[in-house]
């Protein structure tokens, strides 16, 4: 299946991206000539990987019957210092809240996600180490 996703220049370091009919502003800091204007492309990619694997384990979860109040995923990233740079580490938190909550089956989605679900998960890990641990609040 091939997907196609057009990316314009809006000037300066100013990218519109149109993805799934949604429009994606990314902009670079002011001191690389940028105006902020939206998020950096790297820390997209860290927001990618937590929305896939989020939206599997929710998912997953939910067909186990499991009550979850609050549910968020925090990613420490670590990234090379030398050129070009890119992450070479990313340690996944996912902080769960609920009534009766499972640690198993918890374990269990987020297995699955890692494992078997979540497409950016997948083609990460073969480029860098990717860890996770659960937290129940």
């Amino acid at each position: 299946m091939k997907q196609v996703l057009k990316t314009a220049w809006m000037g300066k370091m100013k990218f519109d991206a149109v993805v799934n009919g949604h429009h994606l502003m990314m902009d670079a800091v002011p001191e690389v000539g940028g105006e902020d204007a939206g998020p950096r492309p790297k820390e997209l990619m860290i927001a990618s990987l937590s929305g896939c694997t989020g939206m599997d384990v929710i998912s997953i979860l939910n067909k186990m019957r499991q009550e979850v109040e609050s549910f968020n995923i925090t990613v420490e990233a670590e990234l090379t210092e030398e050129h070009p740079k890119h992450y070479y580490k990313l340690h996944l938190i996912y902080e769960f809240k609920g009534n009766n909550l499972d640690l198993e089956k918890l374990k269990k989605a987020v297995d699955l996600s890692q494992d078997k679900y979540c497409g950016v998960s997948a083609v990460y890990k073969k480029t860098m180490e990717l860890t996770y641990e659960i937290k129940i609040i």
